[in-house]
């Protein structure tokens, strides 16, 4: 009988531990944990993907830093002027290293 056992066992017929069992539930288990409570249905906005499209950024040599859209134009200054017309030869040199860059569309001046 021993090896009759012994081959029941090993022919599948018992439960076996590889097996996973099946888990039923029982009238118990549904009445210790009730179905869950369903809210207002919300209805969800579908979604909508966004893109960014990164542009190069290109450098306007001579474009104004504030605006980024004007050119910078040069003026002289009065002092520059001065400098210019009472010392003459050597104030011309003056009236150049004193001179103001300004954009024109946004009025911004820089030194």
């Amino acid at each position: 009988m021993s090896t009759a056992r012994r081959r029941s066992s090993s022919t599948g017929t018992g439960p076996s531990p590889l097996r996973p069992r099946r888990h039923t539930t029982t009238r118990m288990a549904q009445a210790r944990y009730p179905a869950a409570q369903m809210g207002p249905a919300v209805s969800q906005q579908p979604y909508t993907s966004t893109y960014a499209i990164i542009q190069p950024s290109v450098v306007v040599v001579g474009g104004c830093p504030a605006c980024r859209v004007g050119v910078l134009e040069d003026d002289f200054t009065c002092l520059g002027i001065l400098c210019a017309i009472f010392f003459f030869p050597l104030g011309i040199l003056f009236c150049f290293a004193l001179r103001q860059r300004r954009c024109p569309n946004c009025g911004a001046t820089f030194g």
